[in-house]
């Protein structure tokens, strides 16, 4: 088994959808060649971002079988199987194997509210189905449960799980994690705003959305914190900050779509129950975008 790395960004993809809400290939394939040449390092399919909780478990299918295609090995592509079925993500983790992905992704398990020993019996029996190196995604703010340092520890000693994108918020529990687990075990912030940090303290990346529209921006920004350039590193993330509240003012990935589209790289729009923003929400964003296209970013 290889462990696959993801390298310094990961961005969660977004699902690009044509006017009558189909999944769009065309603009898909546009898209990730924008991702792969505005810094993004591996892509991510079918998370929280790509839509997931409306995409059916066939369309999960074709859309990983379709990137991996136009990828063609030039990033990794890890594929987002984990659902609040068991059973389930195992048998989108295996067709992901099938397809060729070099990883999957495994969210907490959402609206059932395991307890942490139900947390570690999901995780664990899944990574025992597949080959796969496994990236654990913990967002308590969607799924209701935290999984708790001690249970991505424990989670951490089966051989092919190998790093967790860590969206609770709290660096402490994040430093817990890293403190306590082995030095190839990989810890990845799932909040943009808290990528510097989470480095200053031992973590390893994001896994992103702003990289969509700022991907190169946050590689100098990593880049530079690696190279030892911790001033410049600060005044990148200080500036990078308002784009990546705007890019959050509305549930995700209805701000990212739409600077997306304002780049240029047409994406469609959301699905139901997501709408699109209003005009001022709108202009929220251009404001943000804006000011930071016209601020001394040192380059």
């Amino acid at each position: 088994m290889i462990n696959v790395k993801l390298g310094n960004i990961g961005t969660a993809m977004v699902t690009p959808f044509s006017p009558d809400g189909a999944i769009d290939y065309e603009k898909t394939s546009g898209l990730l060649e924008h991702l792969i040449a505005n810094g993004t390092d591996s892509v991510i399919v079918s998370g929280t971002t790509g839509e997931s909780p409306t995409l059916t478990m066939s369309e999960k299918k074709e859309l990983l079988d379709f990137v991996i295609k136009v990828v063609n090995k030039r990033i990794p592509v890890i594929a987002g199987t984990g659902t609040n079925d068991t059973a389930e993500s195992i048998e989108l983790t295996k067709a992901a194997e099938l397809s060729g992905a070099d990883g999957i992704m495994l969210v907490t398990p959402y609206y059932n509210k395991p307890n942490q020993q139900g947390l570690y019996a999901h995780f664990s029996t899944i990574a025992k189905e597949t080959s796969l190196p496994v990236l654990l995604y913990n967002i308590p703010s969607r799924s209701v449960v935290n999984l708790l340092p001690e249970t991505i520890i424990a989670l951490s000693k089966i051989p092919n799980i190998k790093a967790v994108k860590e969206a609770s918020g709290s660096l402490e529990q994040m430093a817990k994690i890293i403190e306590n687990t082995a030095d190839d075990f990989e810890v990845y912030s799932g909040d943009d705003g808290l990528t510097l940090p989470l480095l200053s303290i031992g973590g390893r990346g994001i896994i992103s959305v702003s990289a969509h529209v700022v991907g190169n921006e946050m590689q100098q920004m990593v880049k530079a914190f690696q190279n030892g350039q911790t001033k410049k590193a600060a005044q990148l993330h200080r500036a990078l900050l308002p784009v990546f509240k705007a890019l959050f003012s509305t549930p995700n990935p209805v701000p990212v779509k739409y600077a997306l589209e304002k780049a240029g790289v047409p994406t469609g729009g959301v699905r139901l129950p997501l709408v699109a923003m209003d005009a001022s929400e709108a202009a929220m964003v251009d404001v943000a975008l804006e000011k930071f296209k016209n601020s001394t970013f040192i380059v």
